[in-house]
C-alpha cells in the first residue's frame, strides 16, 4: 500500500505508521473516546498493526487520528476518528476525510460503514446517510468489554 504524506501550513496527514505516536492514540482513545474507553493498550497496537491508519500532526506532535478495516474491494470501516479538543474548529476533521475519501486504494468500493454519536454534520458532507433500512443489519456488540 503507498504511504501517504500531504502537509498544510505546519499540519501534515500521513498513512506513515512509524510516525504514529500509539501512546497519544491510546491515551485518547482509553479516557476521551466514548466508544472505547479504557481500551488497554495491547488492543489499540493490534488494531493499528491490522489497519489503515491516518494520523494528523501539527509539526511532530500527534493531534489526531483516523483507521479504516478494509478488504480494499467491496467495504471498509471507518473508526476511531478523533482530533484533540484544542485543536477543533480549524477544519481538521474535514480536511482528515477528505485525505480519507479521495485515498487511491479506497475508491470504488460498495459500502463505507461507520458509528458515530456525534459528528453526523462531518459525514453527511462526504454522503454518507443513515442506514437505510436497519432491519438488515445485525451487531453482537460487547459494550463493556475493556472495563472487565
Amino acid at each position: 500500500m503507498d504511504e501517504l504524506t500531504i502537509c498544510k501550513d505546519n499540519f501534515c496527514i500521513s498513512t506513515q505508521k512509524e510516525k504514529l505516536d500509539i501512546d497519544a492514540i491510546h491515551e485518547f482513545l482509553s479516557t476521551k473516546a466514548y466508544w472505547c474507553l479504557n481500551i488497554p493498550r495491547n488492543k489499540v497496537e493490534h488494531a493499528i498493526m491490522n489497519s489503515l491508519c491516518f494520523g494528523v500532526y501539527l509539526d511532530d506532535k500527534q493531534i489526531g487520528f483516523a483507521r479504516i478495516i478494509s478488504d480494499y474491494s467491496t467495504i471498509a470501516y471507518l473508526g476511531d476518528v478523533y482530533v484533540l479538543e484544542e485543536y477543533r474548529g480549524l477544519g481538521l476533521s474535514k480536511w482528515l476525510m477528505e485525505v480519507i475519501m479521495s485515498y487511491p486504494t479506497l475508491q470504488d468500493l460498495r459500502r463505507w460503514i461507520l458509528l458515530t454519536g456525534d459528528a453526523h454534520e462531518l459525514y453527511r458532507k462526504f454522503g454518507w446517510t443513515e442506514i437505510a433500512d436497519p432491519t438488515k443489519w445485525m451487531e453482537l456488540h460487547n459494550k463493556n468489554v475493556y472495563s472487565k
